[in-house]
């Protein structure tokens, strides 16, 4: 542009305007500040035509200082009661993220000049800095002065309202008759009652316009699938289609998260068959989307398959397959994922770290854990809090207690998932009266409020330690004090806490007490405590009771079996045996492993693969007879 200037100094300004508006239009907002930069060079000085395109330049680019120097050339040459260029400025300091100039240049403007634009700018302004109040102020003040109010002075006011202010919104446009005719003032509206869960009412609105867009398409499927209506949200995909309407990447996206909610392995194949005929295929986010979508199907294969068909594998790909590894049960493939990443291009992030530290401590493996600890300090990140909570986490779960109160103590400005993480520890050790004074210190003198995590957490702890009463304070202390409803954790450690105490008559009200829904689960705690104080009669009314409410679970009818065995009663405990036979259940072998030199060892029931079998069998004799002479009688009336 210089060039062309040097060439034609004299250039008149209606020929530099037509440069900087196709430049602006075309997006090319650099090139726009630059042949403005050029034509001042020249002598030019720019029109009411001339700022607001560059000033609209410096809003895209978030160029603050480049505004500023035309807000200078504005003054210079005296358009400050210009309403299209003092406009400009509005628009430009609030995208800019400078509120306080963007009100002076409005509040300087003489009122004769402010025009409809001028005041649903400065009302953009106030929404964009978060000041929805005083948005909806200067709205209500524009319609004392009998301005004209249309569909752009609503929709940024609607976006940030509380659910009052909104239905109030809805209600003012609806009267005003913009609702119908104006697609993104409605989309607005729609955004609003799907923010707040309100999904009926959004969907009103949708089947009232004549006429939608794409983003009224995805705004209310997104609504359907954040209140777990996946079903719906399906529904009005295929409308889309029938209707001729393509889905984009955020109907996609929306469907994705839908089928992971529900863990519907058929509806995740259905929506993967309908993306790649809409020709997404190997795109991010998509592909770590879709991992995790198959993750939570319980799918690890097509979770893989997906993994392995990107060539150019991204940390949050990486990062997504070995989190479905640790969640499905899978620890050492995660931490044999991430070693293989390690060898090429991906460099792991917190989050990467922090899951395969998670796959460490499910895994029992020191030694990993060590080595990735290693990495974290090779690599600068052990002052990450998300890194410091995993290595809590999974040193306690190594055994190495001391080493995570080590890490814990190294923190400078814990919070919340800290302070549970060494808890946790502590509950795990069995060690209840450190857990409580961790728990009363973050209260009391670091004046943290425990949510419903920690409160897990130290109910772990009274559950492992034997401390009823104190359980019991903090399962009522819980709701009480801090408004946490119980979750199917919290009433696990209630009654896992009451079973391994003997207090069975208060276990089992307390589970009488719970929603039905929660039942299925606590009933094998309950009949575990039964199989350890030999109470036969309770267990037996539990394992009719898990039978009834979960009757897939072989875990269930192996615990019944092992109580009765527990009492001497065999014939029982063969026919609790039987029923597995009899609908067709088939019981997974149990297995252990165990950590040596660096080398996970893995041993399962009846098998007599492992390369040391011979050996460990001989020193399991003789260590057998030692035990004999030295007077030991097993207990052996639990047989898994």
């Amino acid at each position: 542009m210089q060039h062309l200037s040097s060439v034609n100094p004299k250039r008149p300004l209606y020929l530099w305007n037509l440069m900087i508006r196709n430049s602006t239009n075309n997006g090319s907002f650099e090139e726009t500040l630059s042949t403005y930069s050029s034509m001042l060079q020249t002598g030019v000085h720019g029109n009411s035509f001339t700022f607001p395109l560059v000033l609209k330049a410096c809003a895209n680019i978030n160029s603050i200082w480049d505004g500023k120097r035309v807000h200078s050339q504005v003054l210079k040459v005296g358009f400050q009661q210009d309403a299209f260029v003092q406009t400009g400025l509005i628009d430009m300091y609030s995208k800019c993220s400078d509120f306080v100039s963007s009100r002076k240049v409005f509040d300087e403007m003489p009122v004769r000049v402010r025009s409809v634009v001028s005041w649903n700018s400065i009302i953009s302004a106030h929404s964009r800095a978060c000041l929805n109040d005083e948005a909806i102020l200067v709205l209500k003040e524009m319609w004392v002065l009998g301005l004209e109010l249309s569909a752009s002075t609503f929709v940024s006011v609607v976006s940030g309202c509380s659910f009052r202010q909104g239905i109030s919104m809805h209600c003012c446009v609806y009267k005003l008759g913009l609702l119908n005719n104006e697609i993104p003032l409605a989309n607005s509206v729609m955004s609003m009652y799907v923010k707040f869960g309100k999904v009926n009412e959004a969907r009103s609105i949708f089947d009232e316009i004549g006429e939608t867009s794409i983003v009224s398409w995805t705004t209310i499927i997104g609504g359907y699938v954040n209140v777990g209506n996946v079903n719906e949200a399906f529904g009005l995909c295929n409308q889309m289609r029938r209707m001729s309407v393509t889905p984009d990447l955020v109907v996609f996206l929306n469907l994705i998260l839908g089928c992971a909610q529900v863990g519907n392995l058929f509806l995740a194949l259905s929506m993967h068959s309908l993306l790649l005929k809409s020709g997404y295929n190997n795109e991010d986010p998509l592909d770590n989307l879709l991992v995790s979508m198959y993750t939570k199907c319980g799918d690890l294969e097509l979770a893989r398959r997906v993994f392995d068909a990107v060539l150019e594998k991204s940390v949050f790909l990486g990062t997504s397959m070995i989190g479905g590894y640790a969640q499905l049960g899978y620890p050492s493939e995660a931490v044999n994922l991430f070693k293989r990443l390690l060898k090429t291009s991906v460099r792991p992030n917190e989050a990467t770290l922090a899951t395969t530290l998670s796959a460490c401590a499910e895994l029992g493996s020191l030694s990993e854990g060590k080595e990735i600890e290693e990495y974290i300090v090779l690599n600068g990140l052990e002052s990450n809090r998300q890194v410091q909570t995993s290595l809590i986490h999974m040193f306690s779960k190594c055994g190495r207690i001391n080493k995570a109160k080590e890490v814990f103590e190294r923190v400078p400005d814990k919070d919340l998932a800290v302070w549970s993480a060494m808890i946790n520890g502590y509950a795990i050790h069995g060690m209840g009266d450190q857990a409580l004074n961790l728990f009363y210190k973050m209260q009391h003198v670091e004046g943290l409020k425990p949510d419903a995590v920690v409160y897990t957490s130290i109910l772990s702890a009274c559950s492992h330690s034997g401390m009823v009463d104190d359980g019991l304070s903090f399962f009522k202390s819980m709701q009480s004090n801090f408004g946490i409803e119980p979750s199917i954790e919290h009433y696990l450690c209630l009654v896992d806490l009451l079973g391994r105490a003997g207090r069975f008559d208060l276990a089992l009200k307390t589970i009488h007490e719970m929603p039905v829904e929660v039942q299925a689960q606590v009933w094998a705690p309950l009949l575990s405590a039964c199989m350890k104080h030999h109470n036969v009669e309770l267990g037996e009314y539990a394992a009719k009771n898990l039978l009834t409410l979960n009757p897939g679970s072989t875990g269930n009818y192996v615990l019944m079996a092992n109580l009765f065995t527990s009492a001497g009663m065999w014939k029982e405990a063969a026919t609790a045996r039987g029923l597995m036979d009899d609908r067709r259940l088939t019981k997974e072998p149990g297995w252990s492993q165990v950590e040596i030199d660096g080398s996970v060892q893995v041993f399962v029931a009846g098998d007599r693969s492992h390369h040391l079998s011979v050996d460990i069998r001989k020193t399991l004799k003789e260590l057998h007879i030692k035990l004999l002479e030295a007077g030991y009688i097993a207990e052996a009336d639990i047989v898994p």
